[in-house]
């Protein structure tokens, strides 16, 4: 019985098989240094192929983020609207200097297919769990936007899912990596407040149900917008184009959770955050007078407003203690209660 012959790692075999088919045909042959993995790039061999899932304005920033890892290669898009597809495709194209970004207007096409490591999900937060377990299902990695699920319930299902299945579930949060919101976070956490009394949460925009007024328009051809896998598995409802832009989920389209669900994830996180260790509130006022109050389990009440007075940029808060508080916002700056709590900053 003849011995199998050991397996030559891919990139040896493209060095060997491009030196014999040189020697072979006695001709001339340049092959770009690229395609060996010199010159500082990544052989394609070693590269994570990523497809991208729903790439509106989110996910077109996302898309540049990936776009300039190295060892990334963006291969496919799927997306409801046709001018987002031809929009990143020409994006991808332009990258690699080539046609090869494929195009698909089923997502699950595009988990179909072998040769893709893993996805960027940047649809609609309907959409998020549900295509999360999908691709989890389809042995993807993922990169998924916030809000991640509608509920707890949901989010309880995703995470069995991503640890039954083995797959990296990632989902950003960006503000948890600024400095000075992780500084005060850390003041209220550690002590440095006293005992902590309350916490301020300022979304955006928290119009929680403003759609009604959106009449129905007339349904385009599922080429340039599929409607139905839009809405996906939200309630059917008319077609209007402002609810494909941003105003859906930003400002209560009535999809999903409007701005309470979509600003709630990143103002209401930092609060959490800076409560630490501590089970979520256990009971909440409905909303009035532009103010929703919750009270955690240790006395701690949070207040989640959708106007205030701390004129720190959007989304800013304010943690509360017995002997000091803090405020910060996407303006960057801190205000403080005293001086004294700068001293040891280390972030």
């Amino acid at each position: 019985m003849s011995k199998k012959s050991p397996r030559v790692p891919r990139r040896r075999f493209l060095q060997t098989a491009v030196t014999a088919a040189g020697a072979a045909a006695m001709a001339p042959m340049i092959i770009p240094s690229s395609a060996l993995g010199r010159d500082g790039a990544v052989a394609p061999s070693e590269r994570v192929v990523i497809g991208g899932i729903g790439i509106g304005n989110r996910g077109t920033y996302d898309l540049g983020c990936f776009l300039e890892q190295k060892d990334v290669q963006f291969a496919a898009v799927c997306d409801v609207k046709e001018v987002r597809r031809l929009a990143v495709k020409k994006i991808a194209d332009e990258k690699y200097g080539n046609e090869d970004c494929k195009m698909y207007r089923d997502f699950r096409e595009l988990l179909d297919r072998s040769d893709i490591d893993a996805v960027l999900i940047a649809t609609g937060p309907n959409w998020h769990a549900t295509m999360a377990m999908n691709a989890a299902r389809a042995g993807k990695d993922m990169y998924c936007e916030k809000p991640v699920t509608k509920n707890i319930a949901q989010s309880l299902i995703l995470a069995e899912t991503m640890r039954r299945t083995g797959r990296v579930f990632q989902a950003g949060t960006q503000r948890r990596n600024l400095p000075h919101f992780a500084f005060a976070c850390e003041l209220a956490r550690t002590g440095k407040l006293g005992t902590l009394k309350k916490v301020f949460a300022h979304p955006a925009g928290m119009q929680a149900m403003m759609s009604g007024w959106l009449v129905p328009e007339t349904e385009p051809d599922k080429e340039v917008v599929d409607w139905d896998m839009y809405l996906g598995p939200a309630a059917w409802r008319p077609f209007n184009a402002k609810l494909l832009d941003g105003f859906n989920f930003e400002k209560g389209g009535g999809l999903v959770g409007g701005g309470v669900l979509e600003w709630g994830s990143h103002c209401v996180d930092l609060c959490q955050w800076a409560v630490g260790d501590c089970p979520p509130p256990v009971e909440y006022d409905a909303p009035k007078d532009g103010q929703l109050v919750a009270r955690y389990e240790n006395g701690t009440e949070l207040i989640f407003r959708e106007t205030g007075w701390i004129p720190l940029g959007s989304c800013p808060v304010r943690f509360e203690g017995e002997t000091g508080w803090v405020e910060a916002g996407d303006s960057g700056k801190l205000v403080l209660s005293s001086p004294e709590l700068l001293a040891g900053r280390t972030v």
